[in-house]
């Protein structure tokens, strides 16, 4: 009989050391993770769970690592997700949701914008200086880097479409580059098939380049289509395009921020002031407002403007009219 009393002694303060065990445990998981300001936490690519639960208290983010590996043998289901990345951790966060949070899709996302009008170069450039991004072309000619995204010997002016793309730590700039140039491609694919009929451009890489030519004419969006009018009149009469935009692109390096009149008379592919038509390739990344322009030009008459030195511009029908304001807004002559 005093062994049975012992026994079920026994079993009672085992039951309650089981009872007092499970909940200090749970205390330990519900318990606030110790950070007093959000925090970026990264998961290494292929870490184990137990070796990030041990990185974790080691950096004190969690008082010990034995609750957490106790959860993985209770409820493995609860650990097993844990994904790669980078993640941010907020105070009040506890052990659940701290894990629940590794192992979602929330990583840190980075945000590198295009702005439009920009040339491939200044585009590179940006992506060698975005952080968090694995540079793969840093070291790359621009025929390599459009080798490496599968279109080799195409030229990559204006072929990325300018815009605000996001990404995570570990993403490669490759990537970047393949969202930029898809995206372009199947804008202006969509541009394309929605054009204005008896436009004397043959092909939507025709369209890419007019539209660079309005992209860089103007910094105002309710003039594009009006530009758009003039380029397209001036190629249907056969008249040269002078562009300044296209002179500036043709110069490269040299441009130091002046057109001489030498400038305007120098002969290279990119300059409309002499050369006939387009220039043979984009000069710039277009935005879809421009897309969309050099497809639905303005009706009209005019065949010239000159800028008004505030970002807008004054269109003329005639080179008289052209002329006179030539004079009063370059020429400060009225």
């Amino acid at each position: 009989m005093r062994v049975l009393k012992i026994l079920i002694v026994l079993l009672v303060v085992a039951t309650i050391a089981v009872f007092g065990g499970f909940h200090y445990w749970q205390k330990q998981l519900d318990a606030p993770i110790a950070i007093d300001q959000s925090t970026i936490y990264e998961v290494p690519r292929g870490a184990a769970y137990t070796q990030v639960v041990h990185d974790l208290a080691s950096r004190g983010i969690i008082d010990a690592a034995w609750p957490y590996q106790l959860l993985a043998r209770i409820a493995p289901q609860a650990t097993q997700g844990l994904r790669a990345g980078e993640f941010e951790l907020e105070p009040g966060m506890n052990g659940r949701q701290l894990i629940a949070h590794l192992s979602s899709d929330q990583v840190v996302t980075y945000r590198l914008t295009i702005p439009e009008g920009w040339t491939f170069k200044q585009m590179r450039r940006l992506l060698d200086q975005a952080p968090k991004l694995d540079h793969r072309t840093q070291d790359m000619s621009d025929d390599e880097v459009m080798a490496a995204l599968g279109h080799a010997k195409t030229h990559p002016e204006g072929q990325f479409f300018p815009d605000t793309y996001r990404y995570h730590k570990g993403v490669t700039d490759t990537e970047i580059l393949r969202r930029a140039y898809d995206r372009m491609q199947q804008t202006l694919a969509s541009i394309w098939d929605e054009r204005d009929e008896g436009l004397p451009i043959d092909s939507p890489y025709q369209a890419l380049i007019l539209a660079s030519l309005i992209e860089r004419e103007t910094g105002v969006p309710d003039e594009r289509e009006e530009i758009a009018g003039v380029f397209v009149r001036r190629l249907q009469k056969g008249m040269r395009l002078q562009t300044d935009p296209t002179v500036i692109y043709g110069m490269g390096d040299s441009y130091i921020g002046n057109i001489t009149r030498a400038d305007l008379q120098r002969q290279n592919a990119y300059n409309t002031y002499v050369i006939e038509g387009l220039p043979p390739t984009p000069i710039a990344m277009p935005g879809l407002g421009s897309l969309k322009a050099a497809v639905h030009p303005a009706e009209g008459d005019s065949l010239y403007f000159v800028a008004k030195g505030d970002g807008s511009h004054q269109f003329s029908r005639t080179l008289q009219e052209h002329n006179a304001a030539v004079r009063r807004y370059i020429l400060n002559r009225d």
